[in-house]
Order: structure tokens, then sequence, then C-alpha cells
């Protein structure tokens, strides 16, 4: 009987202390909670606000304390796809993705009950507003612009939930089948468009560069031949220039020697013979002249005279009347000088 209760009462102790380690378990497990690197803990006491704990281990009381983790860090927020409808009345298919960060835990907590679904209604509510205020083009080719309005539309509404909204990406953008092909068509269209208008511009600048080209030459020509004129005339002015200075110098020497045989014959004593051959050889090559008038002055019969001794000294010196002999009969055709004494 005695071994009965003494195995009793030991499995009362076990189980006592079975339960005490429980408990003290339980009490541990509410009382401890670890805050991981990057969150923080909002404590709550009976569902009231109490205290933010930082990373690491916090102390509460059991069954009194709540603890709700929040993440700090910034995440990003991919919704589904989403059918928005363009200003020119095209529907397209548009996916984004929102990077946030919580900034105001308590406000995150207790100002809206879920930040994030709010944050991905929103994000579609504004998708639709800024697709809706643009066109096809500009939907498929300014997506900068598109993040910078959605930005903008959500940039105020969040920051009274204590989240910030650090940026939006569009990630696709589908049209439909049909705007697909009637782009493909109208990109192929430019191309040949822009084919054309390359051919013609290469066509245009070549016609350009071969009239340049005509019109250099004919400058260099006309340059040349300016050049050539230029020089040709230098040439003629010299040739000019020389020769008047030749004739200058001619005629100062023809000048100087005409003076100089007046000089010496102002010095000298002339023969009267000799001074009637020179007049008889002047007088001749005034009557030899075709269209020339001879008249004869009264003088004439002097030279006639001092011919005729002329002439009779040749005589007596030749010695005989043949080849030799002077005739003083005047020039056929021509008239027999006269004396008027």
């Amino acid at each position: 009987m005695n071994a009965t209760i003494s195995g009793l009462v030991v499995a009362v102790g076990v189980i006592g202390a079975i339960v005490a380690v429980g408990v003290i378990g339980l009490l541990l497990s509410r009382a401890l909670r670890v805050v991981q690197q990057g969150s923080v803990g909002v404590v709550k006491r009976f569902g009231e606000y109490k205290s933010i704990r930082q990373p690491g281990i916090s102390v509460l009381l059991p069954f009194v304390d709540r603890m709700v983790k929040v993440d700090m860090r910034e995440f990003p927020k991919t919704g589904d796809r989403q059918a928005v409808i363009t200003k020119d009345n095209v529907s397209l298919w548009v996916s984004a993705t929102i990077f946030c960060q919580v900034l105001d835990v308590k406000t995150a907590l207790f100002e809206i009950e879920d930040y994030e679904l709010a944050i991905d209604q929103l994000a579609r509510t504004a998708l639709r507003a800024v697709f809706g205020e643009l066109t096809l083009d500009q939907s498929l080719s300014e997506r900068e612009t598109i993040n910078t309005k959605m930005q903008d539309h959500m940039t105020d509404a969040t920051a009274k939930w204590g989240v910030r909204l650090n940026r939006i990406e569009i990630l696709d953008i589908t049209p439909p089948e049909n705007i697909l092909q009637a782009m493909s068509e109208q990109k192929e269209a430019e191309q040949h468009k822009r084919a054309a208008i390359l051919k013609s511009e290469g066509e245009q600048q070549a016609a350009i560069n071969s009239a340049q080209g005509r019109k250099q030459a004919a400058v260099l020509e006309a340059e040349g031949q300016k050049q050539a004129s230029i020089l040709a005339a230098e040439a003629q002015q010299q040739v000019l220039t020389l020769q008047a200075e030749g004739e200058k110098i001619a005629a100062k020497l023809r000048g100087e020697g005409e003076a100089a045989a007046l000089g010496a014959l102002d010095g000298a004593t002339i023969n009267p013979n000799t001074l009637a051959v020179v007049q008889l050889r002047a007088l001749r090559d005034v009557a030899s002249s075709r269209n020339a008038k001879v008249i004869v002055p009264y003088e004439a019969a002097g030279l006639v005279g001092a011919a005729q001794v002329l002439v009779e000294g040749l005589q007596l010196a030749g010695g005989t009347d043949g080849s030799g002999a002077v005739s003083t009969s005047p020039p056929p055709g021509r008239d027999t000088p006269r004396s008027n004494g």
C-alpha cells in the first residue's frame, strides 16, 4: 500500500515538474521575441500601441504584450497584367512593378488596414489614369514619362500611410494582334520611305558635289586665263618698253652721230668737186623716185657748170670716152633744166 502511494506521489511530482517546465517554456516563448536585422517590432499591450523594438532580443509581458514585425527594407510589389485603354481607344495589357519602403511603422499599421493591398489598388487606378492620357505611340515609347506620372499620382496617397514610393517600372506593354500587325506594316513602310529619302538625298548630294566641282574647275580655269592674260600683257608691255628704250637710244645715237658729223663739217675744208658730186647724187636720187616732181631753181646753172667741170676732170683722169664717159644728158622722159638767164 505504501509502495503504491509512493509511486503515485512520484508520478504526481513528475507530472507537476513537466507541467511547470511547460508553463515556464510557454511563458518564455511569450516573453522573448527575436527581431531580425532590417525589421522592427511594434509592441501592442492589450491592443494598444506601446513601443517599437529594434533588431535583437526583446522581452515582453506574457499574455499581455503582442508584437507585430514590420519589414523596413524596400520591397517590390509586382502586379498582375491589367487591361488599359489609351487616349486613341487602343486596348493594351500592362504589367508594372512598384518599389516601396515603410518609413513610419506606426502610421503604416494603424492608419490603414493593409498598406500592401492599398498600394496595389492605387497602382491599378494610377495605371489606367496615366495610359488614358497617352496615345498608343506615346505609351510604347515614353516609359520614363509613364513612370514619372504614376509616381506623381501615388506619392501623396502613400505618404499618408507612412510608405515611401521610390520608383515604378513598367515591365510589359502588349498591344492586340491587329495593332501589332499594323505596327509592323507601318514600320516596313517607314523603312521604305527612309530608304527612298536616303537615296534622293544621296543623289542630291552627288549633284551638288558635281556642280561644285564644275564650278571650282571653271573658277580655276578663269583664274588661269586671267593669270595668262596678265602675264602676256606684262610681257607685251616689257617688249614695248624695251623697243621704246631701244628706239630712244638709237635716236640718241643717230642724233649724236649727226651732231658729230655736222661738227666735223664745220671744222673741215670741202673740195668744190666733191661737193658737186654729192649734189649730183642727191639730184639723181630725187629724179629717180616715182611720183616725184623736180623743180630746178635758177641756181641750178651753177650746179650744171660744176658738173661739166667734174666730167671733164674725170675724162682726163680716165683717158677714154667709152664706158668711163659720164653723160650729162638728163634721164629719159624728163625735161632738160633750163636757165632763167
